[in-house]
């Protein structure tokens, strides 16, 4: 897709993919998310950058945890937030998505933070409004999810320090994951020399190999000596068949266990984007043991937001 998200400066004028960001944007973006975790530190809880502005929150798929993570980051940037309840709203009456969007602009909106089920939603409302409003990509289809492979690669980088000695593995349900494709693109961009990741063969994408990672099929193999394991959910929404025998098939082969984990480093951090199926994916001792870093994952995942937001807005 074309990239629309860079402007004519080299700064970010849309979050749509993680795709076409140069390395120091993605830097500058966690630059701004250690400041605020820093204040936070010295007990601040709100900043005035965004005093005035107005961010809708446009949720055409259910989540609960990112939309609330949105809400919380802009409004800790002092921002106005709007939440449309789309089922409720004039889409569910045939209004198009980009009148509902236009309608809302005449009423002063200034972002728009976009979940949609269709991949390339978020690139076609950029390409198709004003200009000067921002858009920020909250996940797309099977396409991306960037503030969440921001946060997890900001994740990775508070615990380990530096990318460019690190064994990265992603296992599960690689096929329909959006957030497994930004952690890809993420991990490549900030120079991690080794990504894994670890699947059935029906839930491994056709020519993963061309994402710069390298499959297993064997978690055992897959998972040896890595320095980070990142769980995915199994989205059975989103398939078509049943591409796994059985939730209690597929935890006996490919779920995280005390015993799995075992395998990689000494002191490998496990990661997981949310929400978290005990027992199909990850078992819950691994889940609440010292080397989870889950919980961290969605406090920073604020920071990152907020310097996603007031990064595109001061333009």
């Amino acid at each position: 897709m074309k990239n629309i998200q860079i402007n004519e400066n080299g700064k970010l004028k849309h979050l749509l993919t993680i795709e076409g960001l140069s390395k120091n944007i993605i830097n500058e973006i966690f630059v701004r998310a250690d400041s605020f975790l820093d204040s936070e530190k010295n007990n601040v809880k709100k900043v005035d950058l965004l005093t005035g502005k107005t961010i809708c929150n446009l949720f055409f798929e259910n989540s609960t945890r990112t939309r609330t993570t949105f809400e919380i980051a802009a409004k800790k940037l002092s921002a106005d937030v709007i939440n449309l309840n789309v089922n409720t709203s004039s889409q569910s009456k045939g209004e198009s998505i980009l009148d509902t969007i236009n309608n809302l602009i005449a009423m002063h909106a200034d972002m728009f933070v976009i979940r949609h089920g269709q991949s390339g939603a978020a690139h076609f409302i950029a390409e198709n409004i004003n200009p000067k409003i921002k858009i920020v990509n909250a996940g797309d289809g099977y396409h991306a999810h960037p503030t969440q492979g921001l946060l997890d690669a900001f994740t990775i980088r508070h615990y380990k320090k530096k990318f460019t000695n690190l064994k990265v593995a992603i296992v599960g349900d690689i096929k329909h994951s959006r957030v497994a494709r930004s952690e890809i693109n993420a991990l490549n961009i900030l120079g991690v020399p080794e990504i894994r990741v670890i699947a059935p063969k029906t839930l491994m994408p056709y020519g993963v190999e061309e994402l710069g990672v390298i499959p297993y099929d064997n978690f055992d193999e897959g998972i040896k000596n890595v320095d980070v394991v990142m769980m995915l959910r199994l989205q059975q929404e989103r398939m078509d068949n049943a591409l796994i025998p059985s939730q209690e098939e597929y935890f006996k082969t490919f779920g995280l266990t005390a015993k799995r984990i075992n395998y990689a480093n000494p002191d490998c951090i496990i990661m997981h984007p949310g929400p978290m199926n005990r027992g199909v994916e990850i078992e819950s001792k691994v889940a609440d043991s010292h080397q989870a870093v889950i919980l961290p994952q969605v406090s920073f995942g604020i920071a990152i937001r907020m310097a996603v937001m007031s990064l595109l807005l001061e333009e």
